[in-house]
Order: structure tokens, then sequence, then C-alpha cells
């Protein structure tokens, strides 16, 4: 008989979910040794892929197949018991050319963080240069959802994550258009990168430089990015936590505007008015969209000429949640936009979190989906854990 060691009744929630893979983490009880080998039994005996995050308090995560209607339908068991796992796929990183992080899962590429500088197209300024941000992101098919230096707007990366009119000292520090030569962000340390069976990723340190200074550059925050990739077929799945701080005793003040924070750039072919479509957790598209608020929103449209589509999810935790959207009217253009709602300022000594999930699919996806993916992130399974 196989002794079990944790026990986990995983429970719908309390928000119905739809179809939904996924990740689910269990903190190991206090005494269980996360250095041996374990492996995960479902209520049929069949194992699951288990990945364990060792750390000051260990973890368990494992994707969890969650096929509801309702809140209360339906519960799954688990068992954690001692023994090597199967052997499966990993979540795997290559680091190429001294440049980049890329990311791939049963040989199919998902996403590749850039953290060398990647310079603009030949005859294009320099000061539109750029490290610390995601690009390309392919769609399980191998087609490439995203765009870097579109041609209107060279500052514009993939997904990147810079304020816009921003003031720091008292000088204006706009560290999205690059043009302005006031800001910038750079990569500073890849932390660490990691592969497993149920998700990669990495750790990484970027550094706002106020480039305006009396004295020269100078980092107005510093700022850490840490990136789960999971090992999903159908859709890919990955995770950002961004966490900045003040590399001063000075604040970093975020003055109200419309756009600034973690964007998006999509694909060529979703220039134009008609080229993509967007859908908001609030029933809001392109024409009534933007400089409203939203848990979630869809970006479906044609890639080499087949549906795609991705989707953002913003965190109940964020900042001014649910946050504002820069919704573009006739460019491929998404981002978060807390500043909408007014200025802010990142303090001493007071960590600026933010936390989002992206998902992306080969073809277009409809309102449930992203309402079971947003319940899955927002309101994370119940999970009743018990030593035997």
């Amino acid at each position: 008989m196989i002794r079990t060691l944790l026990a986990v009744l995983v429970l719908a929630g309390s928000a119905p979910r739809g179809a939904v893979l996924t990740p689910v983490e269990v903190p190991l009880p206090d005494g269980m040794d996360a250095s041996q080998a374990w492996k995960l039994l479902n209520e049929r005996g069949g194992e699951v892929s288990l990945q364990i995050v060792r750390g000051a308090k260990p973890t368990a995560v494992w994707i969890h197949m969650q096929d509801v209607a309702s809140a209360d339908s339906r519960k799954s068991a688990y068992r954690l018991v001692a023994g090597p796992p199967k052997a499966s796929p990993n979540v795997e990183v290559a680091d190429v050319d001294g440049k980049h992080l890329v990311f791939s899962y049963k040989g199919k590429k998902i996403l590749r963080y850039n953290y060398g500088v990647i310079d603009p197209p030949a005859g294009v300024d320099a000061v539109f240069a750029r490290s610390g941000y995601v690009h390309p992101i392919w769609t399980p098919d191998g087609r490439v959802i995203s765009n870097d230096f579109p041609a209107k707007h060279l500052h514009h990366h993939g997904i990147w994550f810079p304020w816009t009119s921003s003031e720091f000292e008292g000088r204006k520090s706009d560290f999205w258009n690059s043009k302005e030569k006031q800001g910038k962000v750079e990569c500073v340390k890849v932390e660490e990168t990691f592969s497993g069976p149920v998700f990669g990723g990495f750790r990484v340190r970027h550094r706002f430089v106020n480039l305006n200074a009396p004295d020269g550059p100078k980092a107005a925050l510093d700022e850490t990015w840490e990136v789960r990739v999971y090992a999903m077929d159908d859709r890919f799945v990955f995770d950002l936590v961004s966490t900045q701080t003040c590399a001063t005793d000075q604040p970093l003040v975020i003055k109200k505007y419309h756009y600034g924070g973690l964007g998006f750039r999509g694909p060529g072919e979703w220039e134009g008015k008609e080229g993509v479509e967007y859908l908001t957790s609030e029933g809001k598209t392109r024409k009534d969209g933007h400089a409203t608020t939203a848990k979630w929103c869809l970006m479906n449209g044609p890639v080499e000429g087949k549906g795609a589509s991705i989707g953002f999810l913003c965190h109940p935790s964020n900042f001014r949640f649910p946050q504002g959207m820069r919704i573009h009217p006739d460019e491929p253009f998404f981002n978060w936009c807390p500043a909408q709602g007014g200025d802010f300022s990142i303090e001493p000594g007071k960590p600026y979190a933010s936390r989002y999930r992206f998902f992306v699919s080969g073809g277009g996806q409809p309102k449930e989906v992203a309402d079971g993916f947003w319940a899955a992130y927002a309101d994370p399974l119940v999970t009743l854990n018990m030593t035997k």
C-alpha cells in the first residue's frame, strides 16, 4: 500500500471557470523534505506531472484540468507520495547568442526574452535600441503574434513595461517615448533561469534610468521580473510579476496619462481599424473600450491567414484593479494603464508589484474561455492539505 504523505482536495472555487487548464500551487507541510523524490497521483491513481519549488516555504505545483459548469459541481483529489516521478517533458530554456532566452515545450517555441540590447532597424536612431522585453511570442502552431520596432511606433516592443509621463527629482522622465531622450529601461542582470515539467522561467533585474540628470544618467527605479512559462499544449500560458522599487531616496511620480505601464504590440497583419478585434471582460470592444477598466482583455485576429489570439489577465491584487486600458483605434496595441486613474507615486521603501497572466491560442478565443482563465487566476482553486 502506498503511504500518502499529503492529500489535496481541489475545489471549483467561488466562480464558474469552464474547461481550463489551471496551475495549482500548494504549500508543503512543515517538516516535509522537499529535496527527496515525490510524485503526484490523481483520484484515479494516474500520475500527474509535478514540480517542487524549493525555498523558505516549499510548494508543489501541477496543472489541474478544471471542467465545471458551476462553482460547486466538481471536486478532485490528489495524493502526494514518496517515490521517483515519471519522466515528463520539460519546459526548456535555451540561452541564444548571449542576448536571448528562448522557452519551448515539446519542441514548440513559446516566447523569447531579450536580455541583450537589440538594435533598431538599419537607418533608425540608436536611441531606440532596447533590452529587457519579450518578443517574439509564438502561437502553439508556430506563428508570431507580437511585433518589435513597428514603423509607426519604433519604441513598441512585444511585451514591455515603461512609464510615460513621470517625474524624478522634479525632472520630466519619460521612459516610454525613447525619442524624448529622458529615460530608458534596460536589463542589468539575469538572476536565474529554470526548466521543469510544469513550468520553466526566469528572474531578471531591470533598471529605469533617468537620462537628463545634471550629472549624467541616474537610476530612478530598480525592477525585478519573475516569469513562469507553463507546460501546456493547446494554449500557451505564462505569468509575469513585476516588482519596482525606488533606486534612491526619491520617489518616481507618475502623472495621469492615457498610456504607460505594461504594454503589448501585435503583429503587422493586425494593423488598421479592422485588423484585430478587442473584447474586454465588461463587453467593451475597440469602439468603446479605451479608457475603461476591465479584469481581462482579448485580441483576436488573423496571422498568416489563420485565426490567432492573445489574452491579458489583470490580477485583483494590482494597484487600482480593475485597471484602465489603452486600446488603440487603428494599431494593434494594448496597455494596462493605472495612470488613467490619476497621479500616483512609487515611494522609497514601498515596492510596487504588478501581476499579469497571458494566454495565447492558434485560433480565436470566446468570452467564456477568458472568463474561465480569469476565474482560475484571480480566484485560486481552494486546497485542503492533510498529512497522514
